[in-house]
């Protein structure tokens, strides 16, 4: 049977066992011109190189899958850090501006609109029309002027006071509007960088997977052969 030399290791062998360095595809040559720089389109390989040349082959298609995944991990946590960093508590920040006024002011309202106000306002008036209506001395007989007066007197007071409370309440909800928009349109450029990044990835790893059909062919050719053969 002729015999031809193989390319890398320099040993003769059967035709039948050595493949032509032209046939074998692209990545396998490339792996094999890294470590043999002078071999030639029309020289032969032995099979017996080409598996441990396969071997190395796959494990690189290995450590790319594993550093891809670690690099997927990082595009992540970047991706978390980064909103994170944006992320920030408005209703904290916006007392932190607040004066001593303004924020008297915001209790009074709270108070002025809840249910303790209106029972404890309740009570008041009920006692101060009860002594009133039935002592014998009162301090503000019927029909309560005084009693008029102060209530008029706290209306007064408490209308602008509730006014300004809303307007500052209605700036709290657009700066949180504002910072909600912001957020959204840095998780939406986020989302937008990392779909990109993985339709990247997937594109490369199913080139590998290509990588991996075409060896696991060309052993199954191979392996063909050698039964021919014998």
């Amino acid at each position: 049977m002729e015999k031809v030399k193989c390319a890398i290791t320099g040993e003769e062998k059967p035709v039948n066992e050595c493949v032509l360095f032209s046939d074998l595809s692209s990545n396998l040559s490339e792996l094999i011109v890294e470590e043999n720089k002078n071999i030639q389109p029309g020289d032969y390989v032995s099979t017996d190189v080409l598996r441990k040349f396969r071997k190395k082959l796959f494990e690189k298609i290995i450590q790319k899958e594993v550093s891809e995944l670690s690099e997927l991990e990082n595009i992540i946590s970047k991706a978390v850090e980064a909103e994170q960093k944006i992320s920030r508590d408005i209703t904290k920040e916006f007392q932190t501006h607040l004066s001593f006024s303004e924020k008297l002011s915001d209790r009074i309202a709270s108070f002025g609109g809840s249910w303790r106000f209106i029972i404890s306002f309740g009570i008041i008036l009920t006692a101060w029309i009860t002594y009133n209506s039935f002592s014998s001395n009162p301090a503000d007989p019927y029909p309560f002027i005084l009693l008029n007066l102060m209530l008029s007197c706290i209306a007064a007071l408490q209308a602008p006071i509730i006014m300004m409370s809303q307007n500052r309440q209605e700036a709290k909800d657009r700066l949180r509007s504002q910072h909600d928009y912001a957020v959204n349109m840095k998780a939406e450029i986020e989302i937008s960088s990392l779909n990109e990044k993985l339709d990247r990835l997937l594109k490369e790893r199913w080139s590998r997977l290509l990588e991996v059909q075409q060896l696991q062919f060309e052993l199954m050719q191979e392996t063909l052969e050698k039964l021919k053969t014998s």
